[in-house]
């Protein structure tokens, strides 16, 4: 029994000195680290020094192409379609005829309407020699004359309903697809197809608030489309007079020439618009900033340290970004190694 206890206390002690053992190892070797900590010298960087210059402040937007004019053809009268004039997918002029509504109907109505025309104003011609003569009095007259006028006034109602029949192309484009064939029952509420225009685009978009009175009338920009390269070339027309207030933006249309028709419209814009050319403007490369929670950061050298700066930023190029406060000329903006920084981390920077 002793003898048990004799071994129990043997391994308490020695697993209690292997113990005191570890920590004077681990004290030892912190110690160490921090002596080379100390020992190590300043963080090898690049950097730049910031120098004022002209910043042509060119910003990118999402823009929407619509057509210039675009309309769908409906009929303004009731009635089978008595011919179909115009080819799917084709340009048409101004004033072509794209279909016929049948009128036989309107016209047997005309045809009546002339007879009782040229009746009353036959009744109309004697009520007034009447008149003259004092057979008849005033109002027997007028009520003649009331009678003619308003035959007439039938007949030119039944001609201009008869006019609408004809459908003829309110302006200049291309036509869409037509959903009626000939013999199809039409109302003024069936759609027979869109025309649209396409010679010129309208290119709508909506810029910041920021930039609401940079953007002018007759400012000219490019864009392009997806799918292609080609940039062309568009000028603002009409800005809306107010900010919307939901998304903090100024709409802005400019119209484009299409005449080669390699636009469609409905697809988007990637938009390139020009303001004000900015002198002594702060640009630093992209890389040396560093996104955080609550905004963007750089580091500067300052007398051999590192230090953290707030900077506000707007306009961002492939490779550069437009400070607007933050950094002033003369910094010494760092550039390379800024994400493995801290802040009044001893540095040395090679200057480009």
């Amino acid at each position: 029994m002793k003898t048990r206890k004799i071994i129990y206390l043997l391994l308490i002690i020695a697993f209690g000195a292997f113990i005191a053992y570890r920590i004077v190892e681990n004290s030892k070797n912190t110690d160490a680290g921090n002596d080379k900590a100390g020992k190590k010298g300043p963080v090898n960087v690049s950097g730049l020094i910031i120098k004022p210059t002209n910043f042509d402040n060119v910003i990118s937007l999402s823009g929407s192409i619509e057509a210039d004019e675009q309309v769908e053809i409906h009929s303004e009268v009731s009635g089978i379609v008595e011919s179909i004039n115009f080819q799917e997918g084709s340009t048409v002029a101004k004033g072509q005829l794209l279909f016929k509504v049948n009128d036989s109907e309107l016209k047997a109505q005309l045809s009546q309407t002339n007879t009782k025309e040229t009746l009353a104003g036959e009744n109309e011609r004697r009520a007034k020699l009447l008149l003259q003569k004092e057979a008849i009095s005033q109002e027997e007259y007028d009520i003649s004359r009331a009678e003619y006028v308003s035959s007439k006034a039938q007949s030119q109602l039944i001609k201009a309903q008869i006019a609408k029949t004809y459908i003829r192309a309110p302006f200049s484009g291309k036509i869409g697809l037509r959903s009626i064939s000939a013999g199809t029952y039409i109302t003024p509420s069936t759609k027979v197809t869109n025309l649209v225009n396409i010679e010129k685009l309208k290119i709508t978009f909506s810029i910041p608030e920021k930039y609401a009175l940079q953007i002018k009338d007759a400012t000219e920009f490019t864009f392009t489309v997806a799918g292609s390269k080609e940039k062309h070339t568009a000028k603002v027309y009409a800005i809306e007079p107010a900010i919307s207030v939901a998304t903090r933006t100024l709409q802005v249309r400019a119209i484009a020439d299409n005449k080669k028709g390699n636009l469609l419209a409905g697809t988007f814009a990637d938009v390139a618009l020009p303001l004000a050319i900015l002198e002594d403007a702060i640009v630093i490369p992209t890389e040396a900033i560093i996104p955080i929670e609550n905004g963007k950061k750089v580091f500067i050298s300052n007398l051999g340290k590192a230090k953290e700066i707030l900077v506000e930023t707007a306009t961002r190029t492939d490779n550069s970004v437009l400070v607007l406060s933050g950094l002033k000329a003369g910094d010494t903006l760092i550039t390379s190694g800024i994400m493995a920084l801290k802040d009044k981390a001893a540095v040395k920077v090679k200057v480009k």
